[in-house]
């Protein structure tokens, strides 16, 4: 049994965090107890510490985390060698030689994760190599592409069956942020959890204002124009239905004076990872990008997120609405569809050759078809989609159950949760007044040390730790280990520099 002071020691020293989020320490305790788990947690719900932390603790051992990305891949074992754990991970872009490598480093306990796509890890040679690993647990992210009634099914996670018989003395822990009871009873059946700790979060991001609107092509462009004004500075998601839309879209912000930039699969790798970079670190604020861009994306302080046309299914939009306001602070979802590219939807689903998998991407179309013309809290008819009861007269936060934006005395829209009065005089940090020019100075200098060390900004710190620096404004490096994110080895690579910009005169 692993000790609560051994717990909140890793957690500060390698996360630089003094308490766990709501529900991450019975999840990091059911897996070092060798329970298998399963876990529905929305986007920034620290779905990752989950099960970093207990590999952290397990040494001389290796959790498998599987992953669909190479790029998250890289990110997650980027962040980990920045606080300190040893990660790597085996892909198909790597060298022989460098695969080799890690894999006789794993062999010999060397790394507490490693991380695998499926696709590899269907192969029975991997499997075989596998049992040479001192393997501690496997972690399934992005779990609901297992269940064929996921919204992202992918036939290679159908073969992460083949744990259970191979290892059959490890824990799995199963995650994902979008699945609904049905996809989470099919995530525990193909991946043959037995007697799992089911976690699963509130569907309800309060933080979050839902708006629908129906529109033709030029009142589209219009409402965009007129949520990115309203947005101005801050950083914004638009997603677009195609290609071809997407510099339709970057063109036409470009031409009204709102900076943007592109990012689609037909794009250079290069420029893609550039462009992303670009919005990561600030320099440009709006992201156009088709259903390509987004899955890891680790950027808490997204103010908006706009869709421009229906996405295929409620899941897939709860999912990439939910990439806004991550910090917990306020934050637009806007939904700007037109009939017209409902019903080319509704021509590719016909095109589908599967006749079971036509029916249930029918029922996906209706589903978010209802949602978009219903006149019913969008909050509620999330909740309820994914199993979730609520009691609720009113969320005060999507287009049915208050007005879009509020009109004030003064002439500016507030967003609807702001008009609520706040009652305590303990502000938490969303409340503070934020140091504009010293969180500007703090941005810069994380840009240029994310080039200087050749990794994402979020990595160096998250957007929430430097508004944190700005009103705590620490003066020395004891109390800077206080600070919210940083851990002891960014205290020890960080903390003067962070200091001088603090303090400079």
């Amino acid at each position: 049994m692993i000790s609560d002071q051994v717990l909140k020691e890793a957690l500060r020293r390698y996360w630089g965090y003094d308490v766990f989020r709501p529900k991450q320490e019975e999840i990091v305790r059911d897996i070092l107890g060798g329970r298998d788990v399963c876990v529905v947690m929305p986007t920034g719900g620290g779905k990752s510490l989950c099960y970093q932390l207990p590999a952290v603790l397990q040494r001389g051992q290796t959790a498998i985390v599987v992953s669909p990305l190479i790029a998250l891949m890289q990110d997650q074992v980027a962040q980990l060698a920045q606080i300190g754990i040893p990660a790597a991970l085996l892909n198909s872009s790597q060298s022989w030689d460098e695969q080799r490598e890690t894999e006789r480093s794993a062999e010999a306990g060397e790394f507490r994760l490693l991380y695998l796509s499926p696709e590899r890890l269907a192969k029975q040679e991997i499997v075989e190599w596998l049992a040479k690993v001192p393997v501690s647990f496997f972690a399934i992210d992005e779990a609901h592409c297992i269940s064929e009634w996921g919204h992202e099914f992918r036939p290679d996670y159908r073969q992460l069956s083949l744990l259970r018989k191979e290892f059959p003395g490890k824990p799995i822990a199963a995650f994902t942020a979008s699945a609904t009871r049905r996809v989470r009873h099919d995530i525990i059946d193909q991946l043959k959890l037995e007697d799992p700790g089911k976690f699963i979060a509130s569907f309800h991001r309060k933080n979050l204002n839902y708006q629908v609107v129906a529109c033709d092509s030029r009142t589209q462009d219009e409402k965009l124009l007129e949520i990115l004004r309203k947005h101005n500075g801050s950083a914004a998601i638009v997603y677009s239905p195609t290609i071809k839309r997407v510099g339709a879209t970057v063109a036409t912000l470009r031409e009204h004076g709102i900076a943007a930039i592109g990012y689609h699969a037909e794009m250079d790798n290069a420029q893609r990872k550039k462009n992303q970079e670009r919005w990561m670190a600030d320099e440009v604020n709006v992201l156009v990008g088709t259903v390509a861009f987004g899955l890891g994306i680790n950027k808490s302080a997204v103010r908006a997120v706009v869709h421009l046309s229906l996405p295929k299914s409620i899941e897939q939009y709860y999912q990439e609405a939910g990439r806004a306001g991550r910090d917990g602070k306020p934050s637009d979802c806007f939904l700007l569809w037109q009939k017209k590219d409902a019903g080319l939807l509704a021509y590719f689903i016909e095109q589908i050759a599967d006749h079971a998998e036509k029916k249930r991407s029918w029922d996906r179309y209706h589903e978010v078809r209802g949602f978009a013309e219903s006149k019913e809290c969008r909050h509620k008819i999330i909740c309820n989609h994914f199993g979730e009861k609520v009691a609720w007269k009113s969320c005060e936060a999507c287009d049915v159950c208050l007005p879009p934006m509020e009109k004030q005395s003064d002439g500016e829209q507030r967003h609807p949760r702001e008009r609520k009065k706040k009652t305590k005089l303990a502000a938490t940090i969303r409340e503070r007044e934020i140091d504009a020019p010293m969180l500007a100075a703090l941005k810069q200098w994380r840009r240029k040390r994310s080039h200087a060390d050749k990794v994402p900004a979020f990595i160096i710190l998250h957007d929430s730790t430097l508004e944190h620096l700005c009103w705590s404004r620490p003066g020395s490096l004891l109390q800077l280990r206080t600070t919210p994110g940083i851990g002891d080895l960014k205290l020890e690579r960080y903390g003067k520099e962070i200091l001088e910009v603090l303090h400079k005169k």
